[in-house]
């Protein structure tokens, strides 16, 4: 990352922090803890080195160090190696995707330092659909690394059934509203979620490319 993209990604970083502290200063105290932790005080993990790729693997790494064991939509998962992963960890995962996949014959645990082969007859619950909001009150934690075209729906079903969430937000694609002129996506999507009364806090994770995502606790942790 130059210092001009990295600069950029603080200051986007910095507001973003900027806006979660609206929803804090409201009385959402019941919302505020996970692992001990006040939400607020959730570390990132940016004093690691800056890894090209294992995207899934390292917010699988992430979401077992902040969260306990639930049921979680992978929304948009493709071939499902997330969901494959939080299930190894006691989760129960579901990939809700249109276009169903199968696992991947291998991936890198970044823990061991080597390739790990999946056995082929593993599989993960898929349920081979665009997302709904409806189908949040099935969950308790709404995931989306790749959720293009979700990511409005995901807040949306946050906010009427009470489950967290944890976005990635790339590019608009197909969404409900477009951000206005001058304000990045992820302030959008933050501002939104506050305005509707969600307790939402900023992280980045160790890739190249967009790695600030938002997240948000269940309302009944």
């Amino acid at each position: 990352m130059t210092s001009r993209a990295k600069r950029r990604s603080d200051q986007l970083f910095e507001q973003l922090e900027t806006i979660s502290l609206r929803a804090h200063d409201a009385d959402t105290t019941d919302i505020l803890v996970v692992h001990g932790q006040d939400v607020l005080n959730v570390p990132d993990s940016t004093h690691l080195p800056r890894m090209k790729k294992f995207r899934f693997q390292l917010l699988h790494q992430w979401l077992i160090h902040n969260f306990d064991p639930c049921r979680a939509a992978d929304i948009g998962g493709g071939k499902g190696l997330l969901a494959h992963l939080l299930m190894e960890s006691g989760w129960l995962a579901t990939v809700i995707d249109p276009v169903p996949q199968g696992l991947p014959d291998k991936y890198k645990d970044l823990v061991l330092g080597r390739r790990v082969k999946i056995d082929p007859a593993a599989r993960v619950p898929n349920l081979p659909s665009t997302f709904e909001t409806y189908h949040a009150q099935y969950f308790d934690l709404l995931i989306g690394m790749h959720a293009h075209g979700s990511n409005v729906k995901i807040i949306d079903a946050a906010a009427e059934f009470g489950c967290g969430f944890v976005i990635f937000p790339c590019c608009v694609i197909d969404e409900a509203f477009y951000p206005p002129l001058g304000v990045s996506w992820l302030e959008s999507l933050a501002d939104y979620a506050v305005r509707q009364g969600i307790v939402l806090k900023p992280f980045r994770l160790n890739f190249k490319g967009q790695n600030i995502g938002l997240y948000a606790l269940p309302r009944s942790v």
